[in-house]
């Protein structure tokens, strides 16, 4: 065999070896059996909670719903981005149209993995990034809780996103470089309440998936956590910086956070309006002393300069 034979077939070796390596290192990874097996039966009324803290309505209910409406699942809102326009999909217990016959496995491994039930990946404007450091028993919860929740037909609309983004394969990679279920503030000799204000703010909360910059490939920037960024949404205002430096919050106090999260007012007296109005309608849902946790969090967390 001559030499550039040689070098030829080394070379073709060499890209079917990288492409099969790319190929596993891509593929959906799911819970792992013992983790779901460990799984105790869903308490409907934490539950309820999870699903408040989670803003689930915020996304799947129907723009400006109110009251019970916001328990009606059946998607539809469309967010538009520089990588395509995303629809937020039917959620409700409808069988075929919605996520009735799913198992709590299957809710776990869409929220904490991005994964679906036929295996494939899901894009990260759903915030899995931010939910794969919920306690898993919390997502049986809100699986029990859910089921409580009304059917609504009707599949969300599918919107076509543009190459290359419309390779899901790809995001496996993604996730292999960004996706982390370690907790991302460093607090020290942190008190129950500090702990539980970093789960509900990190995880259920994902606060930091519109107030942390992103990098080049979509991913939150934690070197800048909480510091503000530009909406991901194609001509969307800036979100504030919300630690406590001279850009952010660093005037207010823990209870001004908490007031905010529970009635919407700021320190001024103004409130708050946009997609920040509808987290307020979530997070107001939950006991004082949760809203109280967060904002203990938010104060203690390294101040940064406006990341956007």
């Amino acid at each position: 065999m001559s030499v550039l034979k040689k070098v030829a077939l080394t070379g073709a070796v060499s890209v079917v070896a990288v492409g099969a390596a790319l190929w596993f290192a891509s593929a959906p990874q799911r819970l792992n059996a013992a983790t779901l097996a460990a799984l105790g039966p869903g308490d409907v009324a934490n539950g309820e909670q999870v699903f408040f803290a989670s803003g689930c309505a915020s996304c799947h209910a129907a723009s400006g719903a109110s009251g019970e409406e916001r328990l009606a699942l059946g998607g539809g809102m469309k967010f538009e981005t520089g990588f395509g326009t995303f629809v937020a999909p039917n959620i409700s217990q409808h069988p075929t149209d919605g996520i009735g016959n799913w198992s709590v496995a299957d809710l776990a491994n869409a929220m904490m993995r991005g994964v679906s039930p036929e295996g494939e990946h899901y894009y990260p404007a759903f915030p899995y990034a931010s939910y794969a450091r919920m306690k898993p028993q919390d997502v049986a919860d809100l699986h029990a809780f859910m089921q409580t929740l009304p059917a609504v037909e009707g599949k969300a609309e599918t919107v076509a996103i543009p190459f290359p983004f419309n390779q899901r394969r790809g995001i496996g990679l993604w996730k292999a470089a960004f996706l982390d279920e370690a907790p991302v503030a460093v607090l020290d000799n942190p008190s129950e309440q500090l702990q539980r204000g970093q789960y509900l703010v990190e995880s259920m909360g994902h606060c930091a998936e519109c107030h942390t910059p992103r990098n080049a490939f979509g991913a939150l920037d934690t070197s800048q956590w909480m510091a503000g960024a530009a909406a991901m949404e194609t001509g969307g205002r800036p979100i504030p910086n919300i630690t406590a430096s001279d850009d952010g919050i660093g005037d207010w106090t823990e209870g001004d956070i908490a007031e905010l999260l529970s009635s919407g007012f700021t320190p001024e007296y103004d409130s708050v309006g946009g997609t920040m109005a509808a987290v307020v309608r979530n997070i107001s849902e939950l006991d004082a002393a949760d809203r109280e946790a967060m904002a203990a969090y938010l104060k203690a967390i390294p101040a940064h300069p406006n990341g956007y």
